[in-house]
């Protein structure tokens, strides 16, 4: 898949060192100029439905268990590839130089409507809920959050595809 970016989350992280990965896929699913996100009223970002790959989980299989958890949504196919982004930080675990996270996005399509959310704690505890929404809307006010104090680490990749799929589409 092609890497559509990289982001350094924050300054002076080691690339080279010694690197913990994870893997997560991310879906782009588009209604006209509307697409399906997760909507923090926590903080009133956007981000693509989407998380971790768990060990032995094909990319649509998790994309399909992320859309039902996230947004009570039902995978119905997945139509390509949009693209990667990598990201890096500094890495929590001690034995580890850099937290090295690459997301795979991928064009989908859902069943319509929404089930019910199985959601973690923390998305919980930021509200989240599935929407439609413009993508001129979601870019304008995911860009306004863009310098706010408590930003979240995923706003500046969201923005990116964001933006990356209003100028190709």
């Amino acid at each position: 898949m092609q890497i559509l970016t990289e982001i350094h989350r924050t300054e002076g992280v080691n690339t080279n060192g010694k690197v913990i990965h994870r893997t997560a896929v991310r879906a782009v699913i588009l209604r006209g100029r509307d697409l399906l996100m997760v909507y923090s009223s926590k903080v009133g970002d956007y981000k693509f439905p989407g998380g971790g790959v768990d060990a032995g989980e094909t990319h649509p299989q998790a994309l399909a268990r992320e859309l039902l958890e996230e947004c009570g949504a039902s995978l119905l196919r997945v139509d390509g590839e949009l693209g990667a982004v990598i990201e890096y930080n500094f890495a929590k675990e001690a034995d580890f130089d850099v937290f090295k996270m690459t997301s795979y996005y991928y064009f989908c399509e859902v069943v319509d409507g929404f089930g019910l959310q199985k959601l973690d704690g923390y998305e919980k505890d930021l509200g989240f809920k599935p929407v439609w929404i413009d993508v001129d809307r979601a870019i304008s006010i995911n860009r306004s959050l863009l310098n706010l104090d408590k930003t979240p680490q995923w706003l500046q990749r969201e923005l990116f595809v964001l933006e990356h799929i209003r100028r190709y589409r």
